[in-house]
């Protein structure tokens, strides 16, 4: 394996959306403090019809990675992975860091047949771990281990990537991105807020605007004196509208005015974040502001769950937990939508305190 001296190029190999790359903060410190000098380039998927991967939003100028390197995530185009495998030989990389999402050993070792052979790299971390890979459940508690902590353990052989540590989660938020924060918030003046993120993609991950509303409603009656920062993609600019519909202090819409980046400058000034299983909830655990969340039981619990001490996470664990499911049809996400507005609420109350 390289010494930090020794490697100028590394290859980090790391699919996924927002909440992917947020969770792999530690490894990438890791991999940053034992190459402090390589050039860090990130091969990832890139968004349909955009020209930068989710990776580079959440990133941004951290220099935790240089460059980005394209990747049609499933693709077995020939011509397009003999492409991939000529700019990987380009690039000339000393190391790969294998950062992939749990799967099954037969893929990790396509994957590495694909690095050996085609892109002659013959030096890899995190290879021989993942194929032995798993989310270990602790037996005192029903949890399995969180994904930070898995790619924690792909790079252990680089050092202690210390996934509970709050410097490991360092965004590196610019001046610039905190500036453009508060001037999207200044219209709700001094007093604290509340941030909350409702929209998903998923419809599996979807509590429902109404239950938002009702949510937010408690909240606002219980906590007068707060704003409300909604937040989330452009398209969840109505959900987000409907949810704050009977909020009784100032609200400011923020939904598609803001980068990854500038939202979490936002999020880290609330005093709480609320929303579903997103990418602006792992914003608000990178940040340190504490989250309630209405988690579907899609995945296994713990893994996805935010890191950190203070969160609230309401995860029904029905039978059916665990399915992987991106539309709940035949269930009618009974894991999810059997969570109640003031189960929420006194989840937020656990952390607020029960007056304002």
């Amino acid at each position: 394996m390289p010494t930090p001296s020794s490697a100028h190029r590394v290859l980090i190999y790391r699919l996924g959306s927002l909440g992917d790359t947020i969770v792999a903060l530690p490894a990438l410190h890791q991999i940053e403090r034992s190459f402090p000098q390589a050039q860090r380039r990130l091969l990832t998927n890139f968004p349909v019809h955009a020209k930068a991967p989710a990776a580079a939003a959440v990133l941004g100028s951290s220099g935790l990675i240089h460059d980005y390197m394209r990747y049609t995530a499933g693709t077995r185009n020939p011509l397009e992975l003999l492409q991939l495998a000529w700019q990987i030989r380009r690039f000339r990389p000393d190391l790969l860091v294998y950062l992939m999402p749990l799967r099954q050993a037969r893929l990790v070792r396509r994957d590495l047949a694909f690095f050996r052979i085609a892109c002659g790299i013959g030096n890899i971390v995190g290879a021989a771990e993942s194929l032995v890979s798993t989310h270990r459940q602790d037996p005192l508690t029903g949890r399995y281990e969180q994904e930070s902590h898995r790619l924690a353990q792909l790079v252990a052989t680089l050092g202690d990537a210390q996934p509970d540590q709050p410097a490991s989660w360092d965004l590196r938020l610019t001046q610039d991105e905190r500036q453009r924060a508060a001037e999207a918030l200044a219209p709700l003046g001094t007093q604290p807020f509340f941030v909350c993120g409702p929209g998903t993609k998923m419809q599996a991950k979807d509590w429902g605007a109404e239950n938002w509303r009702t949510l937010l409603a408690l909240l606002s009656r219980h906590y007068p004196g707060h704003g409300l920062a909604l937040v989330g993609a452009a398209e969840d600019a109505d959900a987000a509208h409907t949810a704050a519909a009977e909020w009784q202090g100032p609200v400011v819409q923020l939904c598609g005015r803001l980068s990854p980046r500038q939202t979490a400058a936002v999020i880290e000034r609330g005093r709480l974040f609320l929303g579903p299983d997103s990418g602006p909830m792992h914003l608000a655990a990178a940040v340190g502001t504490p989250a309630v969340i209405a988690f579907s039981a899609r995945g296994l619990p713990g893994v996805w769950f935010p890191v950190g001490p203070r969160h609230q996470v309401i995860y029904h664990q029905t039978s059916c937990f665990g399915c992987g499911l991106e539309t709940c049809t035949v269930q009618q996400r009974r894991c999810l939508l059997s969570i109640t507005p003031q189960q929420m609420l006194d989840a937020c109350q656990r952390v607020l305190g029960s007056h304002s």
